[in-house]
């Protein structure tokens, strides 16, 4: 049914629970994963008529946020590899993650969008936002959330 699965990570403890388990499903059903890792951008906070910059400068912030995204694409294709599972990785820049996993899905042609949730509600679920629930509200593609 599915062939091929968009696996969104975020390098939590949840997350690689959630490799495992998609790379297990994966290699039940034969598919294949892509997995994504989305950097955040350049931190720029606007107070009053001036912007205020993170102390980092642009070009070592992107250095870090590929580290980064590099170690924990390397952590998961090591994971799928282990269970026999044929992957990609993909690394993208953006403060909405949510609108970059939709749109890889769609990119993609995934069949399933396999996520972790970190399952807040209430206010924290409010003032924090979920990306899960923003991936379940603007999908075409079907999403196995997994908690």
């Amino acid at each position: 049914m599915f062939k091929h699965i968009l696996l969104p990570i975020d390098g939590s403890e949840l997350s690689l629970m959630a490799t495992r388990r998609a790379a297990e499903f994966a290699s039940e059903i034969k598919a294949a994963i892509s997995i994504l890792f989305v950097k955040p951008e350049f931190p720029i906070s606007y107070y009053g008529d001036g912007a205020m910059m993170d102390p980092t400068p642009p070009d070592e912030f992107a250095k870090l946020t590929t580290t980064i995204a590099h170690r924990h694409l390397k952590a998961a294709e090591e994971i799928c590899a282990a269970a026999g599972v044929t992957t990609c990785s993909i690394t993208e820049t953006s403060d909405a993650p949510y609108e970059v996993i939709v749109q890889m899905a769609q990119d993609k042609s995934c069949d399933l969008i396999f996520m972790a949730s970190h399952g807040r509600r209430g206010i924290s679920g409010l003032l924090l936002g979920s990306e899960t629930q923003k991936v379940l509200t603007h999908s075409k593609v079907p999403v196995l959330v997994y908690r």
